[in-house]
């Protein structure tokens, strides 16, 4: 049984997720706990969707149908992680604002989404992890 495709998007997330900690630690000069989760270098989620459609297209190839939803779902992730959960990180930067002498308010995070440069690290190591992963599955 070929566990490839069920191994690919853990083993990515588990790879990239310690590498963004700590590139992001180093920026900072501090243990980056903030970061973890939403936003940082690179994208986790652009990788992870990269990583699979990395693994289809050198499986099946790019003219199989599992490879064109696979780049239409690595797009959309991308677009939604560069535009609209950044738009979400500005409404919590405003409510915080507002927010700032009421009683009880639980600070909102800020830092939601990612930039460009994040996305296209994430698409770089989801790329290397696909090839790996092929690599170690096909031996």
């Amino acid at each position: 049984m070929d566990f490839a495709y069920l191994v690919t998007p853990v083993l990515t997330w588990m790879v990239v997720g310690p590498i963004k900690f700590l590139i992001n630690s180093a920026r900072q000069r501090r243990w980056a706990f903030n970061l973890v989760g939403n936003g940082g270098f690179p994208s986790n989620h652009s990788s992870v969707v990269t990583a699979m459609a990395t693994l289809i297209a050198l499986r099946e190839g790019i003219d199989h149908p599992a490879f064109g939803v696979a780049v239409t779902l690595a797009f959309i992730v991308m677009i939604d992680a560069n535009s609209l959960r950044q738009h979400v990180g500005r409404q919590a930067a405003a409510i915080n604002r507002l927010a700032v002498d009421v009683t009880g308010h639980i600070i909102l995070r800020e830092r939601m989404g990612h930039t460009l440069v994040e996305i296209c690290g994430g698409i770089a190591t989801g790329i290397g992890m696909g090839f790996l992963i092929h690599a170690v599955f096909s031996a």
